[in-house]
């Protein structure tokens, strides 16, 4: 679901009947924002581009609430109109290419968050993308709402302890049978079968979120391009970040931030933004926000 692998484990407090209701709610949350769904409600705004007002439900509305608020704080860093971009590169499927300038100023011609219009009226709530050709794409923050709706679920369930993995967007929850904290390890960027070079320290309720050069990219003419799209200039970032780690209560937050962060880098995104981030760098130093307890391998 949501374009990834889920799997989520409530320990003691699964049932059948407890893990079906977490998989429905997934299963919706995956109708309403699958680009690969023709049927989505994201597909819905898309296809009426430059043509039309679209009606949408109470999640589009929240998370689409959430990534313009994030686009405005972080000028345009995250934008939720990159969907031209990413189509026309392609990364991680069969047509991923490294495009033209020409075609690439075509599709960047078509991402501005500022083009987004989403109006509230008598409890209905409308999206209009301003110009045709353009793209909602929610990829970088659904996954975070959905982990939030199923914390929702398990906090209304008086489930005692629980740990989310949606694709590695990860939420744990509640205690540690020993009181201890949980223990999530941040991927070595330069080889995932190495020991996680980084191993945070995270008390239940709290959600860890990597973007990463190394999840999603393709080789050409011995160039590597990984699939972290810059909106302002159309290609993969390159500013010596490898992967960067978010940390925080929300997991949306969490999961638009990770994105955010790795696009700013340390010193734009501590200027903007509160939350606790670890960065590993080129070098494979680690830059980590100081209210963080973490392990060093």
């Amino acid at each position: 679901m949501l374009g990834t692998v889920c799997s989520i484990n409530l320990y003691k407090d699964g049932s059948d009947s407890l893990y079906q209701l977490v998989f429905d709610r997934l299963d919706e949350i995956d109708s309403e924002f699958n680009l690969n769904n023709p049927d989505s409600e994201l597909n819905k705004i898309n296809n009426a581009a430059g043509v039309s007002e679209v009606q949408v439900g109470d999640d589009l509305t929240l998370v689409l609430e959430t990534a313009l608020y994030y686009a405005q704080k972080s000028d345009g860093a995250f934008d939720p109109t990159i969907g031209p971009l990413v189509r026309l590169w392609g990364i991680n499927t069969p047509d991923a290419k490294v495009p033209s300038q020409d075609e690439i100023e075509n599709a960047l011609s078509l991402v501005d968050w500022k083009k987004v219009q989403l109006k509230k009226s008598n409890g209905k709530t409308t999206v209009f993308l301003e110009q045709p050709g353009m793209i909602l794409d929610l990829g970088g923050i659904a996954k975070g709402f959905a982990a939030d709706e199923l914390s929702s679920i398990l906090k209304e369930k008086k489930v005692r302890r629980a740990l989310i993995d949606l694709g590695g967007n990860i939420l744990v929850w509640g205690n540690k049978k020993d009181g201890t904290p949980w223990k999530v390890g941040i991927k070595n960027p330069c080889d995932q079968t190495l020991e996680p070079p980084v191993v945070l320290k995270v008390r239940g309720g709290m959600s860890v979120v990597t973007s990463g050069l190394y999840e999603r990219y393709f080789e050409q003419d011995g160039n590597i391009y990984h699939h972290i799209l810059n909106p302002k200039t159309g290609y993969p970032v390159q500013n010596g970040i490898l992967s960067s780690t978010v940390v925080s209560p929300s997991s949306m937050t969490a999961d638009a931030l990770s994105t955010t962060s790795f696009l700013l880098g340390p010193e734009e995104f501590a200027k903007k933004f509160d939350e606790a981030v670890v960065f590993i760098k080129s070098d494979m130093t680690v830059q980590a926000s100081p209210t963080l307890e973490y392990d060093l391998n």
